[in-house]
């Protein structure tokens, strides 16, 4: 958890600095979420639309942090799936809910005008936040992304867990398989 806290004072020294003096934009504010999965209910802020593959109880942590440039850095941190697995990640348009399609789209920095999105000039790293994980033999796993951008009007709202890593071929990308897991976390 020291990555988590070194992001967190990065994020407060961001947006501190930013103030310093000089006539910047409010720069965005710090997310976060941290909270077990469980089934969907109106109140659940973390919810698993596979049990077997994100399990009742698993924990996920999500901080967004608005860098100093003018980007911003998604820490993900999940303890209690399955081990030694690949699991998909990415920043959705909107929360979570009952169904696995109910939070959208991937977020788009720049959107694609054709939906779903799977050409690789917008659904990419850079253009989208993944956070693709790999967990350990515990069940443990985190990953970060950062892109120069930050969110401004529009704002995302999730985190996806996905069936398998993100593939990023032309037809085929930003596609990670199944939806298995939903975070709400206030981008």
């Amino acid at each position: 958890m020291k990555t988590l806290a070194v992001v967190i004072a990065a994020g407060l020294l961001a947006a501190g600095t930013a103030h310093a003096g000089t006539a910047h934009a409010e720069p965005a504010p710090v997310a976060h979420t941290s909270a077990k999965f469980e089934t969907y209910s109106a109140t659940a802020r973390a919810v698993t639309h596979d049990p077997a593959k994100v399990p009742v109880g698993a924990r996920i942590t999500v901080v967004g942090v608005p860098t100093i440039d003018g980007g911003t850095t998604v820490l993900l941190v999940l303890n209690g799936l399955l081990p030694n697995r690949a699991y998909g990640a990415h920043v959705h348009v909107k929360a979570c809910g009952a169904n696995p399609a109910d939070s959208g789209p991937h977020f788009q920095h720049v959107e694609d005008p054709v939906q779903p999105s799977v050409d690789p000039a917008y659904a990419n790293s850079r253009n989208e936040i993944w956070l693709d994980v790999h967990t350990d033999a515990n069940g443990f796993a985190q990953s970060s992304s950062t892109v120069d951008w930050q969110f401004t009007e529009r704002h995302a709202q999730s985190v996806v867990l996905h069936d398998e890593h993100t593939h990023t071929k032309p037809g085929e990308a930003g596609t990670a398989g199944p939806r298995l897991g939903c975070a709400n976390v206030p981008f």
